[in-house]
């Protein structure tokens, strides 16, 4: 037995049954890291709070899909980048621009290349923005606010890129063809 099953709601420890039960409704099924998060409650729990707040932010759901691909990319880990990848599209990010993200580049909109220059660089800089970082996002027409929002995206997201990393969860059949591998190291 895998150190960290994928569990069903049924098999789930019982403080993580909500966030399945939550997530199946959300999303019409249980991803399967959400499924490996459960082994935990106090990980799944701290991030649906955060992936609730994400959602409920001033950003759109095309920016945060763009900064959780972004950061899927940049963290190499390969079951969130072909999820986002398919939440991308399916909110309209242009397929140029997703696969951008995808090879490691900006896309083509400007505003989403702002913010995935910005998520990029927080991770890179381990949250050290300089001046001139944050002035390039105000420039680009972004609030303190929405910069406050951004780090909590990059919270968000390091909880499933680094879940991921660690309990290797199977890609789902719908997400296949967004299947992406991670340049060796």
């Amino acid at each position: 037995m895998s150190r960290y099953p994928t569990h069903t709601i049924e098999s789930a420890p019982a403080q993580s049954k909500p966030v399945l039960e939550q997530l199946q409704h959300t999303f019409g099924m249980i991803p399967n890291i959400a499924a490996k998060m459960a082994v935990s409650p106090v990980l799944i729990n701290g991030f649906i709070g955060v992936f609730e707040r994400v959602h409920a932010s001033s950003l759109t759901e095309p920016q945060i899909q763009t900064l959780l691909l972004t950061n899927a990319v940049t963290n190499a880990s390969e079951w969130p980048v072909a999820f986002h990848t398919a939440l991308a599209l399916q909110q309209g990010v242009h397929p140029a621009d997703v696969e951008a993200m995808r090879q490691g580049d900006l896309p083509n909109d400007a505003g989403l290349a702002a913010l995935s220059t910005t998520a990029r660089t927080l991770i890179g800089k381990r949250g050290r923005l300089t001046d001139a970082d944050q002035q390039r996002f105000f420039e680009a027409g972004f609030s303190a606010e929405q910069l406050l929002e951004v780090i909590a995206v990059v919270a968000a997201s390091a909880i499933t890129n680094y879940t991921a990393s660690v309990t290797q969860p199977a890609l789902e059949g719908q997400f296949e063809e967004f299947v992406w591998r991670a340049p060796a190291v």
